[in-house]
């Protein structure tokens, strides 16, 4: 990016001053340079079906409304988002479609910041959410939490708890591969509240407090591995408290399986995209400074 003469002579003052102060300066085009923003994970990402696609990859299903893009946008960042309906952490590592890259490719030592949200598919929640739809009043239907949870084992917190450490190991690819950037792991967060809201979104109350814990019980797993690592982690739990599912029309950040914006079900519309972009920007901008990468990198 260039500078204007009166630009440059303010540049080379300021560096005449640190230098006198015994601080290194900081070079014009590493000040003026945008962020380098990569964007990872799966469709709570990505926000499929929210309008404008992405026509970049038809196949991943990714919004130019998304959550990263309104990061981006508040950042004035510069951003390469490869988030991808139905990702795991496998597509991290690997293509996930032809001719669709590993998310992985995208980070560099130039790499300034990197936000990720998966697990999801990883630990089984659309097939727990589809169990979980129940049009009928109790007992006409079978209740996933009962299901899920017989013969005393939770299947899905095991399945989350068995996935934990390849989430742990993700984190520590990204470091590696972009050893400069600032880390930001945002959460699945408040999905349905506790007891749900039947029959206005069709899951008893029994299974919605299983859903609710769940997903809690993934965050819990996602926050944790983003401390042991130093990576910021984004709470959207309490963001989203009184947007969920359950929440009316107006107010929704979170469709539930009952629609009223366009959205996939369980997963933000713009207006959630556009709130969590907003945490994560205003966590990204709070972290302490990471050190900066390689000067012509």
């Amino acid at each position: 990016m260039g500078i204007t003469p009166r630009r440059r002579l303010t540049a080379s003052v300021t560096a005449v001053v640190l230098t006198c102060l015994g601080a290194a300066p900081v070079t014009p085009a590493a000040a003026d340079e945008p962020l380098r923003y990569v964007a990872l994970g799966d469709s709570f990402a990505a926000s499929p079906q929210v309008p404008p696609p992405d026509i970049a990859n038809l196949l991943c299903l990714r919004s130019l409304a998304n959550y990263p893009h309104a990061a981006a946008r508040a950042l004035r960042a510069e951003l390469t988002d490869v988030s991808c309906s139905a990702a795991t952490v496998e597509d991290l590592r690997s293509s996930q479609y032809p001719g669709t890259g590993a998310q992985f490719d995208a980070l560099s030592a130039r790499t300034d910041l990197v936000s990720i949200t998966v697990g999801g598919m990883d630990t089984g929640l659309p097939g727990l959410a589809l169990d979980c739809l129940n049009t009928d009043p109790e007992p006409a239907g079978v209740s996933c939490a009962a299901t899920y949870t017989a013969g005393g084992t939770d299947r899905i917190r095991a399945a989350i708890d068995t996935w934990a450490p390849s989430f742990a190991a993700a984190l520590g690819e990204i470091s590696r591969r972009a050893p400069h950037a600032k880390v930001a792991v945002v959460g699945y967060g408040n999905v349905i509240r506790p007891g749900g809201c039947f029959p206005a979104q069709p899951v008893w109350r029994a299974d919605a407090d299983y859903l609710h814990g769940v997903f809690r019980h993934l965050d819990t797993r996602l926050r944790q591995a983003a401390q042991r690592h130093g990576a910021l982690y984004v709470d959207t739990y309490r963001l989203g408290a009184g947007h969920d599912a359950c929440a009316a029309p107006a107010d929704r950040y979170i469709e539930g399986w009952l629609r009223t914006r366009a959205a996939m079900p369980l997963h933000p519309n713009a207006q959630g995209a556009r709130a969590i972009g907003t945490a994560l920007a205003a966590a990204f901008r709070g972290a302490a400074p990471r050190a900066g990468r390689p000067s012509g990198a």
